[in-house]
């Protein structure tokens, strides 16, 4: 099994094939991918490249972290399994601006 790698710095005009490419200059890339905001449909700026094996990882870190990019500096590493994330809470009537009783403002009920 490949190693998954965190890829940060990325050009928000970088494609997939493009990582895929770069990245295929150290080894077998077997999938990369960038990650899209949700909202706007643009890069977030990041991404993840999984190479074939741990040796091709290891070299393709040494090759891309810290290096120029399309213009900006990679950060590359081993990516981390994900974390649980806590479950949002909130909003506009739980602390947010609408909260009238949140004080500071001078209004009174």
């Amino acid at each position: 099994m490949g190693k998954k790698l965190y890829v940060g710095g990325l050009s928000y005009s970088t494609t997939q094939e493009g990582l895929q490419q770069a990245f295929a200059q150290a080894g077998n890339v077997e999938s990369a991918a960038i990650i899209m905001d949700r909202m706007s449909g643009r890069s977030r700026g990041f991404g993840f490249v999984e190479m074939v094996s741990d040796e091709e990882a290891q070299k393709a870190i040494e090759m891309w972290n810290g290096k120029e990019f399309e213009g900006r500096t990679l950060t590359v590493n081993e990516a981390r399994e994900m974390q649980p994330r806590a479950p949002r809470t909130g909003g506009a009537g739980a602390g947010g601006f609408n909260n009238r009783r949140s004080g500071g403002s001078g209004n009174r009920w």
